[in-house]
């Protein structure tokens, strides 16, 4: 078993699997990851439910851009490690010859590697951590090591889910995923025109704000984007 370090295997021992929703412990689960892989600017997970591949939780731009340009050409490393349950790693993404047109699009993007590892507990709902990095070959032996032992604690978010949860109530919490993302891509179109920067520095102004206040992103989200809505002297 990989070396977590010391404030990684803490931060763990502080998630609460069975409190709160799919996204938030997803959400805390990518962070910790991001911190602790040395050769990752930006993580996600990527989940897959009767072939539909979404991004249930991730720590930036980036990696949410990266994901979604997958999920445009219908394949790519995320969604093919979570289906076939096999580590991919792309050292580069200019000279990647398996995915040529993902490839392309996402180092235009400013990824140059990546990693992404299945999530071992094999469910209704697959899935992958995908790390990425504006680096080439930035992730090593132990990178791989520390993201299989990751990617088991969001297995087990997932499976947690999956067991307790109806149908139902999941397909309400994908749905609010969904949601969420929405209204977080309006607060950061908010803060970019007030901050007058670009969409990686507004996301880390938002989650700096959430953890601040201890109040959830989606819900500190809304709250910026329903204060723009405000009508004038209201």
């Amino acid at each position: 078993m990989p070396q977590l370090p010391p404030s990684a295997t803490t931060a763990l021992l502080g998630v609460r699997l069975g409190e709160g929703s799919l996204e938030d412990v997803l959400h805390q689960l990518v962070v910790i990851a991001r911190d602790c892989l040395h050769g990752a600017d930006e993580v996600s997970t990527t989940l897959v439910r009767s072939g539909r591949p979404w991004t249930a939780a991730h720590t930036g731009r980036l990696a949410l851009d990266a994901d979604e340009l997958q999920y445009e050409h219908g394949y790519g490393p995320c969604i093919e490690a979570g289906l076939t349950g096999t580590v991919l790693l792309i050292e580069d993404t200019r000279s990647e010859t398996r995915w040529p047109d993902y490839t392309a699009h996402v180092a235009a993007h400013g990824v140059r590697s990546s990693l992404s590892v299945p999530l071992p507990v094999q469910t209704e709902i697959v899935g992958a951590l995908n790390c990425y990095s504006r680096k080439p070959g930035a992730f090593s032996d132990e990178d791989i090591a520390v993201a299989h032992e990751l990617a088991s604690h969001l297995a087990v978010a997932v499976g947690n889910a999956v067991a307790y949860t109806g149908a139902a109530q999941l397909a309400e919490q994908m749905r609010t995923a969904m949601d969420s993302r929405a209204v977080i891509d309006q607060a950061m179109g908010v803060i970019m025109a007030q901050n007058r920067c670009d969409a990686q520095a507004a996301f880390r102004i938002l989650t700096r704000a959430s953890q601040n206040r201890n109040v959830k992103l989606r819900d500190l989200a809304a709250g910026i984007v329903a204060g723009v809505a405000q009508p004038t002297g209201s």
